[in-house]
């Protein structure tokens, strides 16, 4: 299938600023659109095509063994050398089994590692390139390496150790170099980096790779499940609703008004320039992530309060779970982040400002520039069909009482609201201005950090109300 768009203009009038950019249909067009509140010519709209953009390799890899199937290779598993995984090797397995890392096929073999490493995409066996910018890996100590043997199979199985999740052929051990893996993914070692600390610091001296049959769809039976759709489960509602294009917006934080008027705002203009039915992907991020962020269970609890409070309109907008992990690798990531949402079906992606960004671990400063992230997409390799939408800052608009876009002719009138003074405000049980949060989503917030208080043994709750 073609992609979902094609452009009618000459791009190359309508570049933006970025030194030495490569011609790409990332910005140019939606960009201008951004910038004026004016209706596009008919000679600047696009013709639009009902078809979605077509996945990575052109074919989405999906590994989950057919049901059939199932049983019996439940029992070669249990014949198998095996592997005990960690929740966050669960994860990557989820991502890996639903194509969101289409062409990826299982855990990444040497010289896709190195690849990944040095150049953040894969070559195909056609000598075209696809995004691959953070490494998809499975460590193992030197122990589990001297069990396996010879064997070219292994077995892998869920963190209590129990069940057989996969069976991983044709592998390959090869050295872990944590290291040259940090350095490469964060372009620092400093200490205290969330992922890196949790999966690689304490983590096997060898890698596995090979190619995955996952013995039967992820579930983790949490109330939530139900949000947690497939790149084929999206792309077949977004069909459904007859989309003409689909613009993602990734979260890891509570929605507030502001986010919320750039995904309506967004939704505007794609149809100013042309769209009949364009369809928001609202989708947080649903796996590992550092231990301040507020969890999923409440972020989903609040993300469905804005849908009931109308705030965004739920026939035009599908909610879904990522199931990735979240590395806080700035620039890096966010090729990650893009690259799975074309799989997905997107053909655009709204990026803000640091995306995937977080506070240097050691020093008081933002570990990236907070402008490299939306910069970088606009030239990256294998994302050259994926239209990238940059953010406009949205404030709080102390003379219309609401959040709106920021007007720096007259800067005194705006508010920004911090993620950190959002926290403390719920923390205290104090409101925000009027039109910051739809209330239903803000009390939410508050539900989250009182019951913080409460907590014993350092366990954070769950939101109970969030059920299937």
């Amino acid at each position: 299938m073609a992609s979902m768009t094609s452009f009618c203009v000459n791009k190359s009038k309508f570049m933006p600023s970025f030194p030495n950019q490569t011609n790409t249909q990332f910005i140019p067009s939606f960009n201008l659109s951004l910038q004026s509140s004016k209706p596009i010519s008919k000679s600047l709209r696009l013709r639009v095509s009902s078809q979605l953009i077509e996945p990575d390799g052109g074919i989405l890899v999906e590994l989950v063994v057919d049901e059939p199937l199932r049983r019996e290779k439940k029992r070669e598993a249990l014949e198998l050398p095996r592997i005990k995984l960690s929740k966050i090797d669960l994860q990557w397995v989820h991502v890996l089994s639903e194509g969101w890392a289409s062409p990826l096929r299982g855990f990444m073999r040497e010289n896709e590692f190195l690849q990944t490493l040095h150049f953040n995409s894969l070559r195909l066996d056609d000598g075209s390139f696809v995004n691959m910018s953070v490494p998809i890996v499975l460590a193992i100590d030197e122990l589990v390496k001297t069990q396996i043997g010879e064997s070219n199979r292994v077995a892998l199985f869920d963190p209590s150790g129990v069940e057989p999740v996969a069976i991983l052929n044709d592998i390959q051990i090869y050295k872990h170099n944590k290291e040259e893996r940090i350095a490469r993914t964060w372009g620092t070692s400093a200490r205290g980096l969330p992922y890196a600390e949790e999966t690689i610091a304490n983590a096997g001296e060898w890698l596995i790779g090979g190619d995955l049959e996952v013995l039967e769809p992820i579930k983790y039976n949490d109330g939530l499940d139900r949000f947690r759709k497939s790149p084929a489960q999206l792309r077949k509602e977004f069909l459904k609703r007859d989309a003409d294009a689909v613009f993602a917006f990734q979260l890891r934080n509570p929605v507030h008004n502001g986010h919320a008027l750039l995904m309506t705002d967004t939704r505007r203009r794609l149809l100013e320039m042309g769209y009949k039915n364009p369809i928001l992907l609202l989708h947080p991020l649903g796996g590992f992530t550092k231990a301040d962020d507020v969890p999923l269970h409440w972020r989903m609890k609040q993300h469905e309060k804005v849908l009931e409070d109308g705030v965004l309109d739920p026939e035009t907008t599908v909610v879904s779970i990522f199931p990735s992990p979240m590395h806080y690798a700035g620039p890096t990531e966010v090729q990650w982040h893009a690259k799975a949402r074309i799989n997905a079906g997107a053909n655009f992606y709204i990026v803000g400002r640091d995306p995937a960004g977080m506070g240097h671990p050691v020093e008081k400063r933002d570990l990236y520039d907070a402008d490299h992230g939306k910069k970088v997409l606009s030239m990256a390799p294998g994302l050259e069909r994926l239209n990238i939408l940059p953010f406009k800052v949205a404030a709080y608009d102390k003379t219309q009482g609401k959040m709106a876009f920021f007007d720096p002719s007259r800067p005194q009138d705006f508010v920004f609201i911090s993620g950190t003074k959002m926290r403390t405000l719920a923390k205290n049980k104090e409101s925000p201005p009027d039109g910051f949060m739809c209330p239903g989503g803000w009390k939410v917030l508050v539900e989250y950090y009182d019951s913080l208080a409460f907590s014993e043994n350092g366990k954070i709750p769950e939101a109970a109300a969030v059920a299937v």
